[in-house]
């Protein structure tokens, strides 16, 4: 048995999902259906190094599985992506160590969060954006985002109906771009929460609208508590972008 460690890319708009749920179409389940076609029906269970919910995109998901396959590496995606639909593409594959475990030894993690914004909609681009007609101030949500940097707990920034009992977590990296007519905010952390990326978006728009105060987000922060944040931004504007691990899996390009 080899392990092996895919890069997986993905447009989420018509998934319910990363993970296997019932009566729902999910980017698992369809990766472990075109795993079991190439073992002949064996059952082929892939693990993630984290999960993407509803219509949430990913450029560089990673995920692992055993395979008793003496396939080259170089045609495990060929071989992968020709039992996919189109919207899911397996671009790299490399073996890991046995020990090796897609989420529990990553280190680091970065989402992009993508915001149009102008008058009218972009057809194009209406499931890969969060679309808004107002105008925000980039320079005020860049000044609130730095509250944010560090280790904390991000009660506030994680939706209520989490299991997840320790909400501490390191944020190493905020930027917040303007490319042409998007806006494009860039997380680097050790871990999120659940909708955390969403919620902080969410909080940061209405103080780049003038909703809030630049230092109400640190008051926030200190509450530790979902109700005083800003509304979660739609999942179509979310990237996971990047899994890094101790050390690299894949070529220079991801």
């Amino acid at each position: 048995m080899r392990r092996v460690a895919l890069w997986i890319t993905y447009e989420g708009t018509h998934f319910s999902g990363y993970q296997v749920q019932p009566n729902s179409r999910t980017v698992q389940e369809e990766i472990e259906k075109a795993l079991s076609k190439i073992h002949k029906g064996e059952t082929i269970r892939i693990y993630s190094s984290g999960r993407t919910d509803s219509g949430v995109h990913a450029r560089g998901q990673v995920v692992h599985f055993d395979s008793s396959l003496d396939i080259p590496l170089i045609r495990w995606p060929k071989a992968i992506n020709a039992c996919l639909p189109s919207d899911i593409r397996i671009i790299e594959a490399n073996h890991v160590s046995e020990t090796f475990h897609s989420r529990y030894h990553a280190i680091k993690k970065e989402y992009h969060y993508r915001v149009l914004v102008r008058q009218e909609g972009d057809v194009f681009r209406r499931n890969l954006t969060h679309h808004i007609t107002y105008p925000v101030n980039i320079e005020r949500m860049q000044k609130a985002a730095e509250h944010l940097i560090g280790k904390h707990d991000f009660s506030s920034f994680c939706a209520a109906n989490t299991d997840v009992k320790d909400k501490v977590r390191t944020l190493f990296d905020i930027s917040i771009v303007l490319d042409q007519d998007e806006i494009v905010f860039k997380l680097v952390g050790n871990g999120f929460l659940y909708n955390m990326v969403r919620i902080i978006v969410g909080t940061l728009l209405e103080i780049g609208a003038l909703k809030r105060e630049v230092d109400e987000l640190l008051l926030i922060l200190q509450a530790m508590d979902r109700t005083v944040a800003g509304k979660t931004a739609p999942g179509n504007g979310l990237y996971l972008w990047r899994v890094s691990y101790e050390n690299s899996i894949f070529s220079e390009r991801y």
